[in-house]
């Protein structure tokens, strides 16, 4: 039972992130924002990247549920591997990140991440569905689905500068040299900080002692 609910939220949250991606990609050709057609288009955008991202996860996650079912573990123990890796290294992180830095930058000075021009673009709800609600769907699944933590893969290098010439967020064109030092490595740190706190909630959920222990390794969701 608690096998087929994981599944089934799975299957509900990847087609909730297609649907936004589609949704972004519509929005753009649809109002022919010139800034849409600069180098990477939407893709140059963290936010972006990051549905793009959870996208993939909740789709390996939804097809490890189905192979589960009809494949021994041992053949499909590659797939479980890699929606790990992602969730661990990248899908929660970068969640927690693209929801803390927006929102602390938007409620500074909205124009500098996201302006008033872009509500012409997207309704409200949908910069919460981009900016908001990343993060409580990445902690449900730390709760309801085990993850293996492997230490050393917690890097994320991500460079469009060097080949632009232009920063993608406005805010960063204001940042003298040492203050943009100062908020890359801040970024850095939290999303380390990050890796390390869904580290922590797995083991204290899943691990020895943890709330919901696994009876046996065949038994984890």
């Amino acid at each position: 039972m608690a096998r087929t609910f994981v599944s089934i939220y799975h299957f509900l949250v990847w087609g909730w992130y297609i649907f936004i991606n589609f949704y972004i990609s519509f929005q753009l050709s649809k109002q022919q924002i010139p800034k849409a057609r600069q180098y990477g288009s939407q893709w140059r955008y963290l936010t972006v990247l990051n549905l793009f991202l959870q996208t993939i996860f909740y789709g390996i996650a939804f097809l490890y549920d189905v192979m589960k079912g009809v494949k021994r573990k041992e053949d499909i123990k590659w797939i479980a591997a890699f929606r790990d890796f992602l969730f661990s290294v990248l899908a929660l992180p970068l969640s927690s990140v693209v929801f803390m830095i927006f929102w602390v930058l938007f409620l500074l000075d909205r124009e500098l991440v996201y302006p008033k021009t872009l509500d012409e673009v997207f309704p409200k709800w949908f910069n919460h569905a981009m900016h908001t609600t990343v993060l409580p769907i990445s902690l449900t699944e730390v709760f309801i689905n085990h993850h293996q933590y492997h230490p050393g893969k917690r890097d994320l290098l991500l460079k469009i500068y060097s080949v632009t010439k232009e920063w993608v967020y406005p805010i960063l064109a204001k940042l003298s040299p040492v203050n943009l030092a100062v908020f890359f490595f801040a970024a850095y740190l939290l999303l380390v900080c990050f890796y390390f706190l869904g580290e922590h909630l797995n083991q204290q959920i899943w691990g020895g002692g943890g709330l919901l222990k696994p009876q046996s390794q065949g038994n984890q969701l």
